[in-house]
């Protein structure tokens, strides 16, 4: 994997990063498949000249002709950005290279949402003369005129869009095609206090800790964020520390050996903070319970400096979870 530091930069650059174990995991472990143990769901926020939203009509009998932004299920041999391009040609008739990952939402490994800030790069918007079981017609929507939306969930995403062509507040973000057998987070956990010093947790072997999300049945008390919690307990005192997700700094994904490489990695930016009833004000992390871990105080100024400012700026993608 490389030292502590060449995976903390490499992962800062949005770089893939080779993963050879895990460190912290369910009892059981099992490569998850496509559409079987995992539903990858795509969608596009594509504006025009006149910042309007493209949207896609549904030819689905459960929201016949109601509105929605181009996406669908990912499916086998295909990369997330592979996936995203076919929804949009096949629902919209538009070609598109994606710009940045904007949002990711998830309610456990069995369902996850993509979602990209892409542009137009060719094709031809989709008349009601070429509607099939894809989609009825294509149309650019000035987001104030009434629609018929299918549903409301979409209305934050063309906002997160909006906002970031009108100020990028991380940079673009795409996912790297590594081959991953699970979901799993390669977890950057830090602590820092008033002083300006900075701890990364680190495993053995002097890597990130990388922590495994569960797969169904129990799909609620699998969730990724619940493998986190689960690597913190493993390590301290839940009682003494408050937890942050702060956002994603890049994922990796390859998709093309179905059953085999269906997994996904998140590099994952974590805070972790003493709990105010601790009583802690030594400024020193919290006391780890487990000797499969530590902590390592980041003393490459450059290197502290850029995960500061990660943090302080919340420059990372979002990752909501829903319940």
């Amino acid at each position: 994997m490389g030292s502590a530091e060449e995976q903390v930069d490499k992962i800062l650059n949005g770089e893939a990063v080779q993963i050879s174990g895990f460190d912290s995991s369910p009892e059981t472990v099992r490569s998850v498949a496509i559409r079987k143990t995992v539903c990858y769901i795509v969608s596009a926020v594509i504006f025009n000249d006149k910042n309007e939203v493209l949207m896609m009509q549904e030819a689905k009998r459960d929201c016949y002709k109601m509105w929605y932004l181009p996406a669908g299920r990912m499916e086998e041999n295909e990369t997330i950005v592979d996936g995203m391009r076919r929804e949009v040609k096949e629902e919209t008739g538009l070609e598109c290279d994606p710009v940045t990952l904007l949002l990711v939402e998830e309610s456990g490994p069995s369902w996850i949402r993509f979602t990209f800030l892409a542009e137009v790069t060719g094709g031809s918007i989709k008349t009601t003369a070429e509607a099939d079981s894809e989609s009825l017609q294509a149309q650019w929507w000035d987001r104030v005129s009434p629609l018929p939306l299918r549903a409301k969930d979409i209305l934050h995403l063309i906002e997160a869009g909006v906002k970031y062509r009108e100020g990028p507040w991380f940079p673009h973000t795409l996912p790297v095609e590594l081959p991953c057998p699970v979901v799993y987070q390669n977890a950057m956990v830090t602590y820092s206090e008033s002083s300006n010093n900075l701890w990364l947790l680190l495993a053995a072997g002097q890597h990130l800790p990388v922590t495994v999300s569960g797969t169904p049945p129990s799909v609620r008390s699998h969730t990724v964020e619940a493998a986190v919690y689960r690597l913190v307990k493993e390590c301290m005192q839940l009682s003494q520390v408050k937890i942050k997700t702060q956002g994603i700094l890049g994922l990796q994904h390859h998709g093309k050996n179905p059953g085999n490489t269906d997994g996904i990695c998140f590099n994952t930016l974590l805070s972790i903070e003493h709990n105010s009833t601790s009583g802690a004000s030594d400024g020193l992390p919290p006391v780890l319970n487990s000797d499969k871990f530590r902590w390592w105080k980041v003393g490459n100024d450059s290197l502290k400096d850029k995960i500061l400012q990660r943090l302080a700026s919340l420059s990372v993608v979002p990752i909501h979870a829903l319940f």
